[in-house]
């Protein structure tokens, strides 16, 4: 019996693994000659088994996954020994069109980057629609039916109305759900989750994993969950492949691998998970330390007596939606409706909320890229738009960090020189100057120097994210935003990289705006918490406060839903929620309704209209 609850049918058992590898080797060309990505990989994957592979950027993780795909970009990179067998079918000897069929159909694969594998040209619709009739012929009317069907499994508020929106419309957390639809949709025999819920929130990724777990009991599906959530792994894997630098370091079942880990990068990929519960600790410990040291408290360490870093009054942002014959103005989505905030000097302001609850349009509207109505000063200078050149000064003081970086970076230029670009764009030092600086900031975020030559494609997803915090922390900015700018790292980087950012906050009093999905690090990292629900705070205070006495039954169910990484520990099951998530799109000449959740913790959702 699996962890998933689905027992392997007799007939299946004895005819084998529905997945097996074997000597896997896939190799890059280099202008030295090959050079292997994966070395000696060999595993096997029973009929409703979960299978998580584990290690850091880097690793091997996703480049073994698109080996079994067949989507490996030749001729840089190919498979260069090793058998692949789904059943009794070797996939590598399969031309094309052979995995075009099995593609999607047999095997499907979640990626990690949703922007980069939806077409940005065609609606969700479309794309979804396409993926089901490719492989299972029936009318486009029944083919819908089954995409908002999807969609709604995914729990995407509107799902018909989604069928018609474009990928840019979407937070980043949607267009995953979108593509977790789009492999659920065909219910595969095989399914490869590639960080399938790094973009969610907690309580999204709980009933993400549940459909997941659901989908195992009705077909027996088994399942590759490639991730860096050890908490994850320890809910959902029957066994787990720890891998470094493309080879297998260990192999067992979970709760071995927990309880006793035998090889000693495991043991320092475990210490590196953050838990519930630290944060407190961690604090207690700092301020301590700081006291035997005769150091200042960091959050007082360059006055209060100024103001705060950031503030923010009253801020609305709402976007207009066009309908009807002449495109007209008909609804407006109210984004973020009446948002009142302060970020005080030297702390880590953490906002958390549900995918397209508003958490990112309040940092692009505090960096100037969104309009808005309300107060926002950022270091005493209030925000205009219309002032390009205070716009351009306000910038220095203000960095954001964006959820995708592969969006975020410019594919034509070098990381060396993006990272160097803000130095240049302020006249900040010569040539030498940023160079130096540059290699500095990649070394600080675990990047060797002569990576600097490099390109974004040449990266990791965890990687290139690295770079973009470089480039965040090249002006030493009074503000940094960073919008979930560890959500694509393994556990031991993001734990450097939090690390890294709580030294520059002593060191040099920067604040941080930490927009995260992951609350067991916001309860490590932040100093206050506020909630958000479409559009609105719904509770806010100290990180004691938020996450020792939550008051708002939303808290409650966020916190809930965060993964323990202990494989004993049992969850009781979370309610289902009733009805229609609620829609931030209203009426032209309609404010937003008061959303207020008050039996969200019972598995409802109630709102209160205007």
């Amino acid at each position: 019996m699996t962890r998933s609850g689905a027992a392997p049918a007799p007939e299946i058992a004895k005819a084998g693994p529905v997945l097996s590898v074997t000597g896997l080797e896939v190799s890059v060309n280099t202008e030295a000659g090959l050079h292997p990505l994966v070395t000696d990989l060999s595993f096997t994957l029973m009929r409703g088994e979960t299978l998580a592979i584990a290690g850091e950027s880097g690793s091997g993780k996703s480049i073994t996954a698109l080996a079994i795909m067949g989507l490996l970009p030749p001729p840089a990179v190919r498979l260069t020994a090793g058998t692949i067998r789904l059943g009794t079918r070797d996939l590598t000897r399969l031309g094309e069109a052979g995995m075009r069929a099995i593609r999607g159909d047999r095997i499907a694969m979640i990626f990690q980057e949703p922007m980069t594998s939806l077409n940005p040209v065609l609606t969700i619709g479309t794309q979804l629609i396409e993926a089901i009739r490719a492989h299972q012929p029936m009318s486009r009317a029944r083919a819908r039916a089954r995409a908002v069907e999807a969609l709604g499994a995914v729990r995407l508020s509107e799902p018909a109305r989604r069928l018609g929106q474009y990928p840019h419309e979407l937070s980043g957390g949607m267009r995953q759900r979108v593509m977790i639809a789009m492999a659920l949709a065909l219910r595969p025999e095989v399914l490869i989750a590639d960080e399938p819920t790094t973009a969610l929130d907690v309580t999204v990724q709980r009933e993400v994993l549940d459909l997941l777990r659901d989908l195992q009991r009705d077909l027996g599906t088994a399942i590759i969950l490639i991730t860096h959530d050890m908490g994850v792994v320890a809910e959902m894997a029957d066994r787990v492949i720890v891998m470094q630098s493309g080879r297998m370091v260990e192999e067992g079942p979970t709760p071995a691998i927990f309880a006793q880990p035998r090889a000693a990068y495991t043991r320092a990929l475990l210490a590196a998970v953050p838990r519930m519960g630290a944060g407190a600790a961690r604090a207690a410990v700092d301020l301590t330390r700081n006291r035997v040291l005769g150091r200042p408290d960091p959050a007082r360490l360059h006055g209060d007596d100024a103001g705060p870093v950031a503030r923010l009054e009253d801020v609305r942002v709402r976007f207009d939606l066009k309908g009807g014959v002449f495109g007209r103005v008909t609804h407006g989505v109210h984004a973020v409706a009446g948002v009142s905030l302060a970020i005080r000097r030297g702390e880590t302001f953490a906002l958390v909320g549900e995918s397209g609850c508003g958490k990112s349009t309040i940092a692009r509207a505090m960096v100037g890229l969104v309009p808005h109505q309300g107060l926002i000063e950022i270091a005493g200078q209030r925000l205009a738009t219309n002032d390009a050149a205070a716009l351009k000064a306000l910038r220095r003081r203000v960095q954001i960090v964006f959820q995708d970086p592969m969006a975020a970076l410019d594919p034509r230029m070098r990381v060396g020189e993006q990272i160097a670009e803000p130095m240049v764009i302020h006249g900040i030092g010569d040539g030498d100057a940023r160079r130096a600086r540059a290699a500095d900031l990649m070394a600080r975020v675990g990047l060797s120097a002569d990576q600097a030559e490099r390109y974004p494609h040449e990266f990791s997803g965890g990687q290139r994210q690295r770079i973009c915090i470089a480039r965040a922390l090249a002006l030493q900015p009074d503000l940094i935003i960073a919008d979930e700018s560890v959500s694509a790292l393994d556990v031991s980087v993001q734990a450097r990289v939090l690390d890294l950012l709580a030294v520059l906050k002593r060191d040099f009093g920067v604040a941080y705006l930490f927009i995260s999905h992951d609350m067991a690090v916001v309860e490590n990292i932040a100093d206050r918490v506020a909630v958000m629900y479409l559009g609105q705070i719904v509770e806010a205070g100290s990180r004691e406060q938020v996450f020792g006495d939550p008051r708002h039954p939303y808290t409650q169910r966020l916190i809930a839903a965060v993964p323990v990484p202990d494989p004993g520990h049992r969850r009781p099951p979370a309610p289902r929620l009733a009805g229609e998530v609620p829609s931030p799109v209203h009426p032209r000449g309609r404010g937003p309704a008061r959303r207020v959740l008050h039996d969200i913790g019972h598995g409802h959702l109630v709102a209160e209209g205007d």
